[in-house]
């Protein structure tokens, strides 16, 4: 979808602040925040395609303000709500209400056998390859209300595949879990010029990520 969340190629946002020697954590909320995206999402009630989406719900004026466990904890929220995981009065009091269940999907224990199983995206199926290296592609001209990981500013561009990934699921439709959606995913080289103008550099380019229904063929 268009929103503030899509910056790359945007003029007017200033310098990005590098922090020197960053910590992971700035504050010991932070922390809290991951260790409760973990344990929620542990539920399996939705993926990190509809997580992501979620965050670009948040409206303009607030994410461009937020920090970025502010986002995580603004998108946890909603989620929770959504899902059906904890009432409108949990959420505003912190406390659950008389009577509720206790569970729990994910222990201590077994945390880091979690992150080291990860979520892969791949798929292991049979899909036909639309593209291949070598090819002429443009990035479709899309602007869909829903999520979608072809960013704004390559919509519409031309770009060559430099690289077939495999099969891999697709977020624009599993963000709304509408399924899986498995198609190809490559890596497409996209001129500076061709997506800044003449004033970028000739010997620059940008590679993304795209997937079949993200291109068509020139």
């Amino acid at each position: 979808m268009n929103g503030v969340h899509d910056m790359g190629g945007m003029h007017g946002m200033g310098p990005i602040a590098r922090e020197e020697d960053e910590p992971t954590f700035h504050a010991p909320w932070e922390a809290r925040v991951l260790a409760l995206n973990l344990a929620m999402a542990a539920w399996g009630k939705w993926n990190i395609d509809a997580g992501r989406h979620q965050i670009e719900l948040i409206p303009g004026d607030q994410y461009l303000r937020m920090s970025y466990y502010e986002k995580w904890l603004t998108r946890l929220i909603e989620l929770i709500a959504r899902a059906g995981l904890a009432t409108p009065a949990e959420i505003e009091t912190g406390h659950p209400v008389p009577g509720s269940g206790k569970a729990s999907p994910l222990s201590a224990e077994g945390l880091a056998a979690l992150l080291a199983k990860g979520s892969p995206a791949t798929r292991d199926v049979t899909v036909a390859a639309r593209f291949e290296a070598g090819d002429r592609v443009r990035a479709k001209n899309i602007n869909p209300v829903g999520h979608t990981r072809l960013p704004r500013y390559a919509r519409g561009k031309l770009g060559t595949v430099e690289r077939d990934h495999g099969v891999h699921v697709f977020p624009d439709t599993r963000a709304h879990l509408l399924g899986d959606n498995p198609q190809h995913l490559y890596s497409v080289r996209f001129a500076a010029r061709e997506l800044w103008g003449d004033q970028a550099s000739p010997h620059d380019s940008v590679y993304l990520d795209l997937w079949d229904d993200h291109l068509e063929p020139v």
